[in-house]
């Protein structure tokens, strides 16, 4: 091989290229609870702790020796991987043990049919296959109806009835061509005609703006971030973006993507021409808690409105729980805070409890179509090693009574309270605090006009959490992140285990970035030197 063919980066190299210019291109070699450590060139080995948490993976901590432990037991066992087309009870136990958490959490009594993947993305273009496989379903039993009634129409006509001029037949005649008085073949050939498209028009999916559910060809359609999805936009089905909070702005949107068929009905003797409602939309997806759009909580009030927009208009709600859920806001699911009930939920990240890639989509009994299991599958999903994993993760969850959550309530309070401490502080730096239990957001106020250069550039570029991450990655060794559709926000999304001295460290780290931004000293952010230097 080519030596200089050998020294090349080819995995993601632009990636690495940005990470080294923003500090933040560390090799991570060992993890533990919540933190990650690295080693100098001298083979020191250097802690940081750990704010981003895997983006809410990592719920029962790095390497959780628990987990950790009974993945050697399994891989020991030599736990089938690759046994596809067989029976898998562990899959069963696993979803068993989440119906009986949404039972808990929602009041519910209806089952939840568990359909198994291998990331959050994944997970979310599954429930987007089902709801258009049950769409698509659905339109097929109305067409279905129109032909039994067209020739319910055509045998009237037969016998002696007449064909009514009015209601729908001015809009059939707009839309085909057909003339008023036209024999009933022709008004049924229109009738044929004006549906065709109509039934076979492409779905419509609707989301909160600010909403993220990730980069696959069809989930990166539901994310608002239009840098993410436009270069991409051709290629699977489109979403309407809603501002929720506005009263109106739901219903309106449904009403602009409305469409209607035509039938032909028999009533008193004549046959007159109707309009039915076509299924357009094929879900509505949303996060209960956004995490790439800034940590932003939906309230009960906006999840209730949501709930019954959707409901009156048949159109199911696909609950991400992808980031939010696994007990990282004080519940196994965040949209039980707000007694929003999905007809779809979907996890992973920390369904793998830190170690496996483990996520499922689970589906309403009332909603399911059993034949959707023989046109989707997934060569690593229900893998009994990823499945088992996650069973236990579940286990962890619900041991003591739920303990689990209970700490991370109990932690994300605490740590909140120090951010809002830092808010009052640094009012002039600090915009908001936001979140729920460990998933919190600290927004920073814009600074694109900032007196330094530097932070100006960074900021007008969409680049200064980033760098700010940076810095207290180097400074501090802390590791905290932006989120990606909100650079201004840094996200914290730590264990269950996070101590009081840990969130001390970060109050520390923190203050001295503020301190920075505050005094517009743009030469400290680019401040070199080894990561810890200040952690002790």
């Amino acid at each position: 091989m080519n030596p200089d063919t050998e020294q090349q980066d080819l995995a993601e190299p632009y990636l690495g290229g940005l990470l080294a210019s923003l500090g933040l291109d560390v090799h991570y070699s060992r993890a533990e609870k919540d933190t990650l450590f690295f080693r100098e060139e001298t083979g020191r080995e250097v802690p940081v702790l750990d704010f981003v948490g895997g983006y809410g993976s990592t719920i029962l901590g790095h390497s959780n020796p628990e987990i950790v432990g009974y993945a050697k037991e399994l891989l020991d066992q030599g736990v089938p991987v690759h046994a596809q087309f067989s029976k898998h009870p562990y899959a069963n136990e696993l979803a068993q043990k989440i119906n009986a958490v949404i039972r808990r959490e929602f009041a519910t009594t209806e089952s939840y049919s568990a359909i198994f993947a291998n990331s959050g993305a994944e997970a979310v273009e599954i429930a987007m296959k089902h709801a258009e496989f049950d769409r698509v379903a659905r339109l097929t039993e109305l067409a279905g109806e129109i032909d039994g009634n067209i020739e319910r129409a055509r045998a009237a006509v037969a016998a002696g009835a007449g064909v009514d001029g009015s209601g729908s037949y001015g809009r059939l005649a707009t839309a085909s061509g057909v003339s008023f008085g036209a024999a009933m073949e022709e008004v049924i050939a229109a009738v044929r005609a004006a549906n065709a498209p109509r039934l076979a028009a492409a779905p419509v999916f609707l989301a909160p703006e600010g909403s993220f559910h990730g980069k696959l060809v069809g989930s990166v359609q539901l994310t608002h971030n239009a840098g993410f999805r436009s270069p991409f936009s051709a290629l699977a089905a489109q979403c309407r973006f809603v501002p929720v909070h506005e009263p109106d702005a739901l219903a309106k949107t449904i009403e602009s993507v409305r469409r209607t068929v035509f039938d032909l009905a028999v009533d008193d003797g004549a046959v007159r021409v109707v309009e039915r409602e076509v299924p357009a939309v094929a879900a509505f997806v949303l996060e209960p808690v956004q995490g790439e759009a800034g940590i932003r909580v939906f309230d009960r009030r906006t999840a209730e409105h949501v709930r019954r927009t959707c409901e009156a208009a048949g159109i199911p709600i696909v609950v991400d729980e992808v980031q939010s859920g696994m007990g990282r806001t004080g519940a196994f699911f965040a949209a039980s805070h707000v007694g929003l009930q999905g007809d779809y939920f979907t996890l992973a990240k920390s369904l793998g409890g830190g170690v496996a890639k483990a996520a499922v989509t689970l589906v309403r009994a009332s909603r399911y179509r059993r034949e959707f299991e023989l046109v989707h599958s997934s060569t690593f999903a229900k893998d009994a090693f990823s499945t088992s994993v996650a069973i236990r993760t579940v286990e962890l969850l619900e041991a003591d009574g739920g303990r689990a959550y209970q700490l991370a309530a109990e932690r994300g309070s605490r740590l909140a309270d120090m951010l809002r401490k830092l808010q009052q502080e640094f009012g002039t730096v600090v915009k908001e605090v936001r979140g729920k239990g460990l998933m919190l957001g600290l927004e920073f106020h814009d600074q694109s006009d900032s007196s330094s250069e530097v932070i100006a550039e960074q900021a007008r570029a969409g680049l200064l959490g980033y760098l700010l991450s940076g810095y207290l990655l180097r400074v501090h060794a802390l590791r905290v992140l932006p989120t990606a559709s909100a650079v201004n926000t840094l996200r914290l999304e730590p264990s269950v285990h996070l101590t009081n001295a840990e969130i001390a460290r970060l109050e520390a780290g923190l203050r001295g970035l503020l301190t920075v931004l505050r005094d517009q000293d743009g030469a400290a952010l680019l401040q070199a030197g080894p990561a810890g230097a200040s952690a002790a």
